[in-house]
């Protein structure tokens, strides 16, 4: 396993990821993954490897429909609250890029866009290769990622935010189209032995087009690459805004 920084930049927002974004976020991703994992014949009793967790909410409804869940997250504090809101999972502590697992997973899955924090097609290419490794043969890689025109509505407005007694936060982002960088910026409030303390976070995410995403999957080797509109439905047509990516690992016998 690679040394990681216990300070992680996600451990700053769990909170807010846990108690504003995690249960909406499983909502909106799980109908489509649901779908597709149908499809793709990974059905209940599957091994899944929920990359990029977070706070484990995905992970909680997966084992609610019978499936045995892993999850992995960079961030210890994201991780904490995951073991609480799915106790039946496992959950490891590591990089996307970096983590080696032996083959043993049916499925692997990434639903909220969370490889889009990964800034380079170099380094998102290695996460492939891990999660390649980490897959049985036969075996389904399903992920979703917000493409180039996914970003044009970031103005550098405030989009998101709550007060309470103790704890106050707001959330603004921004993109850059030149260079296919959007950042979030979280500022938040919190008291702390009765004197308020300011944090403020800066999440920079990586847009990519549909093609850079399939050949990096053809490098890997991922076969039978297919791409699927935000409702689960086969995209007829090149995704600009926002696109599922379902890469299947084939067995060499």
């Amino acid at each position: 396993m690679v040394a990681l920084n216990i300070n992680s930049k996600y451990d700053s927002w769990a909170r807010i990821y846990n108690q504003y974004w995690g249960a909406r976020y499983c909502e909106n991703n799980l109908p489509p993954f649901e779908q597709l994992l149908q499809e793709y014949q990974i059905y209940k009793g599957a091994s899944i490897l929920d990359l990029c967790c977070g706070t484990g909410h995905m992970a909680q409804h997966l084992i609610e429909q019978g499936y045995k869940v892993t999850g992995l997250d960079i961030s210890e504090a994201m991780l904490r609250y995951a073991r609480e809101n799915a106790p039946n999972a496992q959950f490891i502590l590591d990089d996307a890029r970096f983590f080696k697992l032996p083959p043993s997973f049916d499925a692997v899955i990434s639903p909220s866009g969370s490889l889009n924090h990964i800034m380079t097609i170099e380094e998102l290419q290695q996460v492939f290769t891990k999660v390649y490794n980490a897959l049985l043969d036969n075996g389904v890689f399903l992920f979703a990622l917000n493409l180039e025109d996914g970003y044009t509505s970031w103005n550098g407005v405030i989009t998101d935010g709550d007060v309470k007694d103790d704890f106050a936060w707001a959330c603004c982002d921004s993109y850059n189209s030149r260079e296919k960088i959007g950042q979030f910026k979280i500022t938040i409030f919190q008291l702390v032995e009765k004197v308020w303390q300011r944090f403020d976070i800066n999440n920079l995410v990586r847009a990519y087009s549909q093609g850079e995403i399939s050949s990096a999957l053809e490098c890997v080797g991922f076969k039978n690459i297919n791409v699927y509109e935000r409702n689960g439905n086969l995209a007829n047509s090149e995704c600009n805004d926002f696109a599922i990516f379902v890469g299947h690992k084939q067995s060499n016998k």
